[in-house]
């Protein structure tokens, strides 16, 4: 059966989220890719490292209330308030004198960079057909793969520049600023402006009413997905320069390759989710993540490390349109941003901010390997949850997958 095509709204709105996205890849390898030269500018310890990693990821938490706002502003408003602030905190970053400043700069950036992700998200639910809905979010989530590829790619000749790793923040802004001037054309979703217009209703705090349970069973599975993810690229670089002795050009072109190579399959996922269902691609894609993450931190062979690293990086990037698919299909637009929010922010990403605190001081007397490997069990948890609580939501319009999701909480079969 042929897939439905898009409108010329949906291209354009495409075309926008994917450039969006994309910045979200680029400032996630940013980091990485930096943090040698940001160590030794900057004199931090491997367990130092590992605070200001913790301390930036805190604002992906503190992003909530600006997320949750997208249900009462509208998704449009809080797009616009995101891509200006990150732009801005972005460029501050570039210009921080310190490490404290340099932290706070990111730590403000990731909170307008994940709310214009999170937001990002829920306009691809909303706005596309339900037989393609997972395709869109699989698509977006791999132009933040190609934002990681540029990154890699370029972050090598910046840090060679007079700017050193200041360059990689300087050259992240350009095209924002771009993107901050075309978002004057973004228009509210047709879902949410239909429910604006209807009479308000006084609603419950979301974890006293019929969606609790999924929001906290979504949190959970965030928490393990993410206690891996984060680490698993954040640390490869100082991993592979310091325990595997690779030059900077070496593992420049090793996360180019793993970048690369991960690309092509990333924009399959959201296909493959469509085709296959959550459920079973669910299956496939945390296995592959739990694989990848094991070989890339105990392979020795600089060729074997590279192809574990396109494993992990392919698996780290696709675990989050499973994810993103049942936290904005299972809720009511009117509370889709609110339990997004709730659910990824909120009870999700203290995995994302505890997890290089509790790696970073372990590295410290055993070593990146042996401190990361051991969380590939974690996306293996994550799966079996999801396995265990989730329905199959493939094909349905979303106002029948949140209507099932709360008279019917059990999973159906694939």
């Amino acid at each position: 059966m042929a897939s439905t095509p898009f409108s010329s709204d949906q291209r354009r709105l495409f075309i926008f989220l994917g450039v969006a996205t994309f910045f979200e890849g680029f400032d996630f390898f940013a980091l990485a890719q930096v943090l040698p030269n940001l160590r030794a500018d900057l004199g931090l310890s491997k367990q130092a490292a590992g605070w200001l990693f913790a301390f930036v990821n805190l604002g992906t938490v503190i992003a909530w209330p600006l997320i949750r706002r997208a249900d009462r502003w509208g998704r449009r408003r809080v797009m616009m308030i995101t891509i200006v602030g990150y732009t801005v905190f972005t460029l501050l970053s570039g210009l921080a004198w310190d490490v404290w400043s340099f932290g706070l700069f990111q730590f403000a950036a990731r909170i307008f960079l994940i709310g214009e992700w999170a937001t990002s998200m829920v306009y691809a639910a909303e706005e596309y057909p339900a037989d393609r809905r997972g395709t869109v979010i699989g698509v977006l989530q791999a132009f933040s793969s190609l934002g990681a590829v540029v990154c890699a790619g370029v972050a090598p000749l910046l840090l060679s520049t007079a700017y050193g790793w200041r360059s990689v923040y300087f050259a992240g802004i350009l095209p924002l600023m771009v993107l901050a001037y075309a978002r004057r054309g973004l228009r509210e979703t047709r879902r949410f402006a239909a429910q604006a217009a209807a009479p308000a209703v006084r609603r419950e705090p979301i974890l006293r009413s019929p969606h609790r349970r999924r929001v906290l069973q979504l949190g959970a599975v965030w928490f393990f997905t993410y206690a891996c993810s984060n680490t698993a690229i954040s640390f490869w670089k100082d991993f592979a320069v310091n325990e595997r002795g690779l030059t900077d050009g070496q593992v420049g072109l090793a996360m180019t390759i793993g970048a690369l190579g991960s690309m092509p399959l990333v924009f399959l996922s959201g296909r493959l989710l469509d085709a296959w269902g959550r459920r079973r691609g669910a299956v496939l894609i945390y296995a592959a993540t739990s694989a990848g993450v094991a070989l890339a931190y105990t392979l020795h062979d600089r060729w074997a490390l590279t192809a574990a690293l396109v494993v992990a990086i392919f698996g780290v990037s696709a675990v989050l349109p499973v994810v993103n698919a049942y936290t904005t299909e299972l809720f009511p637009t009117a509370r889709r941003a609110e339990a997004f929010a709730w659910a990824n922010n909120l009870l999700g990403r203290p995995g994302y901010v505890a997890a290089p605190i509790l790696i970073g001081g372990l590295a410290e007397t055993h070593g990146w390997g042996p401190a990361i490997a051991p969380t590939a069990v974690l996306p293996i948890v994550a799966l079996l949850l999801i396995l265990r609580w989730f329905p199959e939501t493939r094909g349905l319009e979303l106002e029948d997958t949140a209507e099932n999701a709360e008279v019917d909480p059990a999973p159906r079969g694939s």
